[in-house]
């Protein structure tokens, strides 16, 4: 981990970034204490460490509850045979075609009944050779359960925002303003997504932790590879209650509840920092400011985490 001294800085989409979308502004000004953060993403042989230790059963290997997943369906809605209420979890498939709507993330998700940590592609892929890949297929509670037993947190949306930063204070990238550097800082898709990936930057998949250069507090990957999960709700309007307050907004834990109008009934929390997935073609978000939200009882293949920790949780 590494010390990341507290500040004040100005959180969401800087007035020069063009794609940035309307639930990154506006910018408010944040303060956030002090605390140390993981270098990296959480990885395979660490999780394992975890697993080994406490037996913990991740989310994608448990047996679905139909019961739970239906309150979170349109009222009606159809439970689907046995034969696919298998324990799985989402894995990316390419397109062989142009896909002409890229709002449609189905066209390129699959349900793969096998897939989780062990076995990121399915149940006949395993993670031998891959131990310094970053943990995938884990959900929101199965990240909480690792930070308990590791006695770390999560970051706030904020913490993990300030911390990506660095020494940059008002750039669109870790790395500055210039898009150009993409591939030699972060693992992103290039090419026609979800088509084909020219792989400029070295990888059409996951890449290793500590891959790419760190940022200017010695922290990698805060830009691709693998979306993190922080601890605040996804709620789109949050940014705009917060900044109606006019002042200085200290340690935020973000909103009270979640909302998201294109998925009225999940529960999502925020994830930062874009994936190896990410394409200026539709979100770019390998952005400092970029947000998203991912229910909390799912998991997919470019959704990983790292952990925070405070000065009394270490001592």
């Amino acid at each position: 981990m590494v010390w990341v001294s507290g500040g004040t800085f100005l959180q969401g989409a800087v007035p020069q970034d063009k794609t940035a979308m309307m639930l990154e502004k506006p910018q408010h000004k944040v303060t956030v204490d002090g605390f140390y953060m993981d270098i990296t993403e959480v990885t395979n042989t660490q999780f394992k460490k975890f697993i080994d230790s406490t037996g913990y059963i991740t989310v994608a290997e448990r047996e679905v509850d139909w019961n739970e997943l239906k309150k979170q369906l349109p009222a009606g809605t159809q439970k689907p045979h046995d034969s696919i209420l298998q324990p799985g979890s989402l894995i990316f498939k390419k397109s062989k075609n142009t896909v002409p709507n890229l709002y449609d993330f189905s066209q390129w998700w699959k349900w793969e009944i096998g897939a989780n940590w062990k076995h990121p592609h399915g149940k006949n892929s395993s993670i031998i050779g891959k131990e310094n890949y970053p943990v995938v297929h884990i959900s929101y509670e199965d990240a909480v359960a690792y930070c308990k037993w590791a006695n770390r947190r999560l970051p706030t949306e904020a913490e993990w925002e300030f911390a990506a930063r660095g020494t940059q204070k008002n750039t669109t990238y870790f790395w500055g303003n210039d898009e150009g550097l993409l591939s030699k800082n972060a693992n992103s898709w290039e090419g026609e997504f979800p088509v084909t990936n020219t792989k400029t930057d070295g990888f059409e998949g996951l890449a290793p932790v500590k891959s790419y250069p760190a940022n200017s507090l010695g922290l990698y990957d805060m830009a691709g590879n693998v979306w993190e999960f922080t601890s605040d709700w996804y709620n789109t309007n949050y940014y705009k209650e917060i900044a109606q307050q006019k002042s200085t907004v200290k340690n935020p834990t973000g909103a009270r509840i979640a909302y998201s109008p294109t998925n009225p009934y999940l529960k999502e929390k925020i994830i930062k920092g874009g994936s190896f997935l990410c394409n200026a073609s539709y979100c770019a978000s390998y952005r400092i400011s970029s947000r998203m939200g991912t229910s909390t009882d799912s998991s997919l293949e470019h959704v990983g985490f790292r952990t925070v920790a405070t000065v009394e949780m270490v001592q």
